[in-house]
Parts: C-alpha cells; structure tokens; sequence
C-alpha cells in the first residue's frame, strides 16, 4: 500500500520547480540573450557609449563628468549624485522649488558661473545653475554654452570664432526632429576643444 503524497507537497514541489525554470530563463538566458543582441546591433552603445582618445577611454557619451576649476573646458551642468557625476549614486538633490536650501544653491551657483563667465547674474542660462534629475546630464544647452565661448577661448588664446564653430558643429538637434531641445554634449565639445590646440 503506498502512501497518498500531499497535495499541498505536490503543489509546492510544482512551485519550486516553475520558479527554477523561470530563473534561468529570465533570470539567465533572456538578459544574455538580450545583451548580445544589443552588442550585434549597438556596438559601441551596449559597452556604454564609451569615448576614447588616443587609445584610452576619457568618458562616456551618456554620464557626465566634471571640468570644474578647468576655465580653458566647457563646464557641465552641476551635479547632485554623491560627490557629482557618481553613477552609483544618480539622483537629484529632491528639493522642492520652493526649498530654502535650493533656492540658496541656486543663487550660489549663479554668482559663481557669472563670475567664472564674465555674465550677468540675470543673463546666466538655467541649466547653469541646476542640476538634472539623475545627476549624471552630459549635456548642456546651447545657450549654455554659448555664454562660455569667451572665456574657453580666451583660456586657449583662440579665435571666439572657431570654439563658437566647434559648439554649432557639436550641437545636436530635437530627437527625431520634435522630441526635447537642442543639446550639446560637454566631453564631445571639449574633444573637439583639444583637436582645435590653442593654449
């Protein structure tokens, strides 16, 4: 006479094994699958968008990075994750824009990037003084960048002509022609700030 198994055993061993199986094949084979696929496709964007001069990576396309006290490079928008531009850490600084605290960030902020720019604090671009909401933004505006073509070419002692060139020519328009506004990616410009010599 054999003994009746359980039903709640049964069911629970059917359980156990669908949760086996739905590890490995979403847990395992369909990430793998998917990562080369996305290597096949999108070569340099599935390794992260990396950048490389002269053999060695200097960045990624995607996160920013900082160029503070560099008056001769672009400067980013400023940054709120960890110590700034920590990807490990992205986020925004989740103040309110009513925040005390952030509205005195912000006026801080202005008064160094109009004292860095040779600006009026009035005429100082937004995205100066804010951060983005993952705290990693690698663009700027134009009209950021704009502001800053004196100075970068007084540093480098070049023409405002040629580094306001390399802004156009580093300028990247809406998103499939209507999706966000125009942007200039910082390490892309300063690249092509270093092909341009000067100094």
């Amino acid at each position: 006479m054999t003994t009746p198994v359980l039903p709640a055993f049964r069911h629970g061993w059917a359980g156990l094994r669908m949760i086996l199986v739905m590890t490995v094949i979403l847990g395992l084979a369909y990430p793998l699958a998917m990562t080369g696929f996305a290597w096949i496709a999108f070569p340099g964007k599935a390794d992260g968008s990396l950048v490389s001069r002269d053999g060695s990576d200097v960045g990624s396309a995607l996160i920013g990075q900082s160029f503070t006290g560099r008056p001769d490079y672009f400067q980013g928008r400023p940054s709120a994750a960890g110590d700034g531009y920590d990807p490990l850490a992205s986020s925004a600084s989740n103040l309110g824009p009513t925040s005390p605290v952030l509205l005195a960030d912000v006026d801080q902020r202005r008064a160094a990037v109009a004292r860095l720019d040779g600006t009026p604090a009035t005429e100082v671009a937004p995205d100066a003084v804010t951060a983005s909401g993952s705290g990693l933004d690698p663009d700027i505006s134009p009209a950021y960048a704009a502001q800053q073509v004196d100075r970068v070419a007084a540093a480098r002692h070049l023409d405002p002509a040629v580094v306001r060139r390399l802004v156009e020519e580093n300028t990247d328009g809406r998103q499939l022609g209507f999706l966000g506004e125009p942007r200039v990616n910082v390490l892309m410009l300063n690249l092509a700030l270093d092909g341009a010599g000067g100094r």
